[in-house]
């Protein structure tokens, strides 16, 4: 048996697909000092019990991008390694039960065709000539996607393995990681034990691609990789006569998917209610096993399955299975480098899509190793995105029960996850809660999304149409446009950089001037090299040497471990204020008169005017008033000290009254945004997302200091834009936007939305989304033509470069 090098480039530890996955792309890009080393046999924990579905379309472009990329891998690995990776395009159909799940399947073919992916929407009777053995009585509507395919996972995973080995790489089976050597924020070394023989491997990078162990191995690396193992169940049946080749079927609405092979059929099921599994860990000896069976967990699957396909009661069963799969909290896996560290990387949790994903996210995460930075915008994946609550066990066993189920259930606009609930909360939580707040969740904070009148339920009924709360959110909107409103954004991330060199520092990081004075807020991106927008954020100067970061809630680690990762020399400290202090959101043409009820401050232009924030006090308390706003009106942020923060909502709340303040959510937030044209961190701009192609090159400083991306923006300026955001508002009011809507203009798909919302006061819906204009000017982009296709019905839409909505921002200097 060969045994682990002294030393190494890179050390991956798993050999499941994703771990082949990786070693291949690095040897691909050229890294010969590769070194893989699995515990048991290559693909004996998960890997080889996959059902091996490879479909092309994903919820975002950059995912569907990836999968895209393993399809096209996955054809050409034979070829390249000599093993037969059983890989054949036998496309997929999704079948719709119900009026809800037509317009979603519709929405994604939709989706599908902005994002070049091959689709046809198929008819009931067209769907059983394709899929002649199928109940199509209850049918609504079936979709086919003719590039999707199969293969067989231990073989793709294997072509990898031979791939990577072929160019210098060593993987080493029978060789369990004991754990790792560090020095700081680095792994320098992975102790190995095989076979009565150990050692160290000294290595620059480490990858954990440890699967349903990588939450454990995260741990010993000092990383935090939420994700718990599920079982996973499906069935086989024996060889039905005449079979003949079919598509691969999903039926979501059943929990179930179908996959002819070698003339049987594969049935499994993804239900509603998982069994988490491996709460006590993972057994020792743990290699290519089974759990046992539970034929009454499968059972209520299988009667429907009967059902819509009257041949399995007539084909025995050959296999029942049961195997472990490993979900992450939001049913997305994790790549990347990890928040902690600075040579940690991570590739694991693919929530039972990780053959499909293996040789996309390997392609990424190798990229990303080599140069440096991300190839493309991997917000939807990237580990950063995890907050450290989330490795909680107790919590990764209550949120697994619903991950699964998740995949097939509907995925409606706005619906939230109903597990592991609760657990960060604001200290308005029980305020909001006694008037009506009905709760959304974003990386654990319990956030008041719209308010409930009085003998309405308090919860959502979830639809692609309007919701339950759309009227309520359109009040709320109404008192922001026309009165006062009152919401709760203690979400926020609230970095505090200090240090005789913040001021430099930030001039580094940021591509907006900080010589400011104190008390000055500045609106501000962090760039990558490529002029990409790493982070969106607000940055007040408290004094000399202080400064507030304050970021989106969901990504205020990646923030704050970007900063951290260009520090440098600086003389600065980086501390995570978010839970000191809360923030209460004043906003509306009244904010003003509603802050001069209960405090003796002065608010007005001369005093406070805006981008900027003073020490105030409110009621019997202080806090810091910040005018800023972004909803597009006149309106204070107040941060209060997390103590005080009730008693300055009630004090708030009760001098509102004769206002008629309003108490709002943050569905009302985004729709005001979406109107103003305010871009949406994630969504309308991300680390691909050049800041002067996303409209924000006014927030770039006009001085000479240098800053990170520097070259990127006066490159682009020199060249040229290849593309435009541009904001659309919808002719007819009736249709609504969410996004990834195809963007139509003069009759052809140039784009899709990168968010949607209705907007209350222009009275449609409206959308942000790019539109390719290299060689163009302005003018020549709104001289077009445009629509919107929605669920395949194209309607047309007004188009524009300023906001719709006060575009001159008259309202929020008032």
């Amino acid at each position: 048996m060969a045994l682990p090098p002294e030393k190494a480039r890179v050390v991956i530890v798993g050999g499941g697909v994703i771990g082949c996955s990786v070693a291949y792309h690095l040897t691909k890009l050229g890294w010969t000092d590769v070194v893989l080393l699995e515990r048991k046999q290559l693909t004996s924990g998960t890997t080889w019990h996959a059902a091996g579905l490879i479909a092309q379309l994903r919820a975002t472009q950059n995912m569907t991008r990836l999968a895209k990329y393993s399809q096209e891998l996955y054809g050409n690995l034979e070829a390249e390694t000599g093993v037969a990776t059983g890989f054949r395009r036998n496309g997929s159909i999704t079948v719709a039960l119900s009026e809800e799940r037509r317009e979603e399947i519709l929405r994604q073919a939709s989706m599908a065709r902005a994002f070049g992916v091959e689709v046809e929407e198929i008819s009931p009777s067209e769907l059983k000539t394709r899929y002649p053995h199928l109940n199509t009585e209850d049918v609504k509507a079936a979709v086919y996607l003719d590039k999707d395919g199969q293969g067989d996972p231990a073989n793709i995973a294997l072509a990898m393995a031979r791939g990577a080995r072929q160019r210098g790489a060593q993987i080493i089976e029978r060789t369990k990681v004991m754990g790792f050597v560090k020095d700081g924020r680095r792994i320098t070394g992975v102790s190995w034990e095989a076979e009565g023989e150990s050692g160290t491997i000294a290595c620059d990078h480490v990858v954990n691609c440890a699967g349903m162990w990588g939450h454990e191995v995260g741990r010993q690396m000092g990383v935090n990789v939420p994700l718990h193992a599920c079982e996973h169940f499906y069935i086989v049946t024996d060889t039905v006569p005449g079979l003949g080749q079919l598509p691969v079927l999903r039926v979501p609405e059943e929990c179930a998917y179908y996959k002819e092979d070698a003339g049987k059929i594969l049935l499994g099921a993804f239900e509603p209610v998982a069994k988490p599994w491996g709460m006590k860990g993972i057994p020792e000896d743990f290699e290519f096993d089974q759990l046992p069976e539970d034929f009454d967990h499968f059972e209520p699957i299988l009667e429907q399955a009967v059902n819509r396909m009257p041949l399995l009661a007539e084909a025995g069963i050959h296999t029942f299975f049961n195997g472990p799969e490993s979900f992450t909290p939001d049913d997305a896996y994790h790549l990347g480098l990890a928040p902690e560290m600075d040579n940690v990387w991570v590739a694991a949790g693919f929530n039972s899509i990780g053959i499909q994903s293996a040789g996309g996210a390997g392609m990424a995460l190798a990229a990303w190793m080599d140069s440096g930075e991300k190839p493309f915008d991997l917000g939807d994946v990237d580990i950063a995105r995890m907050q450290p609550f989330q490795g909680n066990r107790t919590y990764l066993f209550e949120r697994s029960k619903e991950t699964l189920g998740l995949l097939y259930a509907d995925h409606f606009p706005y619906r939230q996850k109903a597990t592991a609930r609760g657990i960060r909360r604001s200290p308005l939580h029980e305020a909001l809660k006694t008037e009506g707040a009905v709760f959304g969740e974003v990386s654990g904070w319990e956030r008041a999304n719209w308010f409930a009148d009085r003998g309405q339920v308090a919860a959502y009924e979830y639809s692609w149409k309007r919701q339950n709360w759309f009227e309520n959110s359109a009040r709320e909107h109404k008192a922001i446009r026309e009165n006062v409103g009152i919401y709760d954004m203690t979400s926020f991330g609230k970095i505090r950089v200090e240090g005789p060199d913040a001021e430099a520092f930030l001039n580094h990081v940021s591509a907006s001037n900080l010589s400011v004075p104190v008390g000055k807020i500045v609106y501000s991106q962090f760039l990558n090299g490529s002029g990409g927008i790493e982070a969106d954020v607000t940055i007040t100067r408290l004094s000399e040497t202080v400064f507030l970061v304050v970021t989106p809630a969901a990504t205020r680690i990646a923030d704050q471990a970007w900063m951290r990762r260009h520090l440098g020399d600086h003389r600065v400290t980086l501390t995570d204020m978010t839970a000191a202090e809360a923030v209460i959101c004043v906003m509306g043409p009244n904010a003003r008169k509603l802050l001069q009820k209960v405090s003796p401050d002065d608010f007005g232009n001369d005093a406070n005017p805006f981008g900027t924030c003073q020490d105030i006090e409110i009621g019997m308390a202080v806090a810091r008033a910040h005018r800023v706003t972004y909803v597009g009106e006149l309106g204070w942020e107040l941060y209060v000290s997390a103590d005080m923060a009730a008693y300055v909502f009630e004090v708030l709340r009760d001098a509102g009254r004769d206002l008629d303040a309003k108490l709002c959510g943050l569905h009302m937030m985004d729709s005001c945004r979406i109107e103003k044209g305010f871009r949406h961190f994630g969504h309308d701009i991300s680390s691909e997302d050049h800041i002067l192609e996303a409209g924000l090159g006014f927030a770039i400083k006009k001085t000479d200091v240098p800053y990170i991306g520097r070259e990127a923006v006066e490159r682009k300026r020199e060249q040229g834009l290849q593309r435009r955001l541009v904001q659309f508002l919808l002719s007819d009011p009736e249709p609504l936007l969410y996004h990834a809507e195809p963007i139509v203009r003069d009759g052809r798909i140039t784009g899709y939305l990168s968010s949607g919302n209705y907007g209350h006061h222009l009275g449609g819906a409206v959308g942000l989304g790019y539109v390719p204009c290299a060689g163009e000017t302005a003018q020549d982009v709104l001289a077009s033509t445009y629509e919107i296709e929605v669920a395949g019905r194209r309607i047309s839409a007004t188009a524009s470069l300023r906001p719709l909505y006060d575009p001159k921002s008259e309202r929020v200097k008032v």
